[in-house]
């Protein structure tokens, strides 16, 4: 399995999630307490991620990147969107410098 086969199957996991009972999954618990829970989770776990950065640990940087980005999948998924989107945008800013890019978002 790819890497993008794993973004791929990820999302189709999550919107699986959105019709099964809160009580019986996590995904699905947060989708039924809403936004403000989910973005909650998003920065408990933006939090995390840059403890790890700091300690160094390589090991422990991947596994709390790994639950940043599975929040933010989550939160995708929550609002209609998936991997792809975000992929399709970092593709379309290829060619971009980073200066570039900000300017045109005037």
């Amino acid at each position: 399995m790819t890497e993008a086969d794993i973004l791929a199957r990820l999302a189709e996991v999550l919107e699986q999630r959105k019709s099964q009972n809160p009580k019986d999954s996590y995904v699905a618990s947060l989708y039924a307490k809403g936004l403000d829970t989910i973005l909650k989770k998003i920065g408990e776990e933006a939090a995390e991620t840059i403890i790890a950065a700091k300690g160094g640990e390589p090991a422990q940087i991947v596994y709390e990147m790994a639950d940043l980005w599975f929040h933010c999948l989550v939160l995708l998924a929550n609002q209609g969107l998936g991997p792809n989107d975000v992929l399709g945008e970092l593709q379309r800013r290829f060619g971009l410098s980073g200066i570039e890019e900000k300017a045109s978002r005037t």
